[in-house]
């Protein structure tokens, strides 16, 4: 989670299929009464490198195995989240999921913390006219 004055190191995962769709996670923040997705990953601990952090983070979130990892960018996102001020900086990466069963579930369900998320492939063209927030916003120039 976000700790007040630090920034907090993502690596984040962006996943394609053959139907132009992206593999997201839904997040909802109460405050604003906003919904908006983002690419599946987490925080990179202390000791472990931005592509182990995402290898782990598929695996504990939603048992998959990631492959084809190839290194995008670099994105820096200041933005306010439940009241809170937030910065973070995300190391993006393009993958694959080892498992094709990954490409056939519409949604996967998952904990994060004691959080319920949900996982969920969704058409890239609702991103990039705008009709759903993808986070951050930076992010659709890579879809």
């Amino acid at each position: 989670m976000y700790k007040e004055g630090k920034i907090r190191v993502l690596a984040l995962g962006l996943i394609r299929d053959s139907n132009n769709r992206t593999f997201v996670s839904e997040g909802y923040d109460p405050v604003k009464k906003d919904k908006f997705y983002r690419a599946m990953g987490g925080g990179v601990e202390f000791g472990e490198t931005s592509k182990q952090a995402l290898q782990r983070e598929f695996q504990e979130e939603i048992q998959a195995e990631i492959t084809n990892i190839r290194y995008l960018t670099c994105l820096e996102n200041i933005f306010t989240f439940q009241g809170k001020s937030a910065h973070e900086i995300i190391q993006l990466f393009e993958c694959d999921f080892v498992h094709p069963k990954f490409y056939q579930q519409e949604t996967i369900p998952f904990n994060e913390g004691e959080r319920e998320k949900t996982a969920l492939w969704i058409d890239i063209g609702t991103f990039k006219s705008g009709t759903l927030r993808l986070v951050p916003e930076l992010f659709v120039d890579y879809l």
